[in-house]
């Protein structure tokens, strides 16, 4: 397919292009149910732009032709309880600053509709939630009866759907007319300018700055920093509330309410460009030494005889092994999420395993695919008996 020229978030041509991953899996969440489904999954190539008009970074080469969003795509991080307490102080914070009590959610992209909940339990709210990978018999909670879930898409047909408040957590960043997508939210909220919405999406800028090559995959074909974010919301007839980053800097926050006066252009006043600018330039000098340097280390650890595994078996493990090519300098995959067990990654094949595989395995490198887990991932390696060394990516 042809490259696109403009950028989906203001309409500028001429993206600045500066990094390129081939044949990797346009999907990295799905279960695959054995190793020569997983190698034989479909496979496209990632070439990022960046727009130096409005900070916005996208896949040029994406095609959301090959995307298949369903029951079997495992994208929960829930089982951790890191990530437990971070869902909670941000569902608390949500509910005190907007008086989210006895009120209507409308979640967009709910997933498996864990945060949702969350929201209906502690505010006694009613709840709505649309994604085409839910699972009704997931859901075990007192507040169901409050709620309703859509297995679908969020489109035009369900602008008819009212809400106090609307979320759309980890979904922007998978679709790639992002504008379009924004202007039919706001469309769908009308004159309602009591209505809020919250946003919550990867950021970008730490991405570039750490030069986390593995949080680049297919089905993220949208990269925001605060700023693009910002300029993207008040282009499209909002007025931005909050804005902020969190999750330990990994996700920006954005929370919003409709008004009438946009002028529907993306300004670039907010003085986070020529940074921006600089970062990517950096990304593309230096990703290739750390790919290399990552490269060496796994091959001298078997060259040594140590065995390494990745603990964490989303879309990062994916991204790691399948852009650096790794086969078997990793053997397998580490994963407390009980759903993915016995199952293999998109693309390279390799077995997702339980911790407790390891008590006998007992590899000798443990590679976490998220630093903010090392605390977690310890506790469980001491508890097994597990004198590997931990790393982070």
């Amino acid at each position: 397919m042809d490259p696109v020229k403009n950028c989906f978030n203001c309409g500028a041509e001429n993206l600045s292009l500066f990094y390129d991953a081939q044949n990797i899996p346009v999907h990295s969440c799905l279960l695959m149910t054995d190793r020569d489904e997983a190698l034989k999954y479909p496979k496209g190539d990632v070439r990022l732009g960046y727009c130096q008009r409005c900070g916005f970074i996208e896949n040029v080469l994406f095609d959301s032709s090959m995307h298949e969003y369903s029951s079997r795509y495992e994208e929960t991080q829930g089982f951790s309880p890191r990530f437990q307490e971070f869902a909670k102080s941000l569902a608390s914070r949500l509910i005190e600053q907007y008086d989210l009590r006895n009120k209507h959610i409308l979640e967009i992209g709910c997933g498996k509709g864990e945060f949702l909940v969350l929201l209906c339990e502690m505010g006694l709210n009613k709840g709505t939630g649309i994604d085409p990978g839910y699972i009704p018999e997931r859901t075990q909670s007192d507040a169901a009866s409050r709620m309703t879930f859509i297995r679908d898409f969020y489109s035009e047909k369900y602008s008819n759907l009212t809400a106090d408040f609307i979320l759309c957590r980890h979904t922007l960043e998978h679709i790639q007319p992002t504008q379009d997508f924004l202007k039919m939210v706001r469309r769908s909220i009308g004159d309602r300018h009591e209505t809020i919405v919250c946003f919550e999406l990867p950021d970008v800028f730490r991405v570039l700055k750490e030069q986390a090559f593995w949080d680049i995959y297919y089905e993220h074909c949208s990269y925001f920093t605060l700023g693009s974010l910002e300029r993207l919301f008040r282009s499209c007839g909002f007025e931005v509330l909050n804005s902020e980053k969190d999750f330990d800097d990994q996700y920006l926050l954005i929370e919003a309410r409709p008004i009438n006066e946009s002028t529907g252009v993306i300004s670039q006043d907010d003085g986070d460009l020529d940074e921006l600018t600089q970062e990517v330039k950096i990304f593309k000098d230096t990703v290739p030494r750390k790919m290399e340097q990552w490269k060496e280390k796994l091959r001298d650890a078997k060259a040594n005889g140590k065995r390494a595994v990745l603990w964490g078996s989303g879309s990062k493990a994916v991204a790691y092994l399948t852009t650096m090519g790794i086969g078997t300098e990793i053997e397998y995959v580490v994963d407390i999420n009980p759903y993915k067990h016995g199952k293999f990654l998109a693309g390279t094949g390799h077995e997702i395993v339980p911790p407790a595989f390891l008590k006998e395995y007992q590899p000798e490198v443990v590679i976490a695919m998220n630093a903010i887990y090392c605390d977690e991932i310890q506790k469980d390696l001491n508890k097994m008996g597990v004198s590997a060394e931990l790393i982070a990516v």
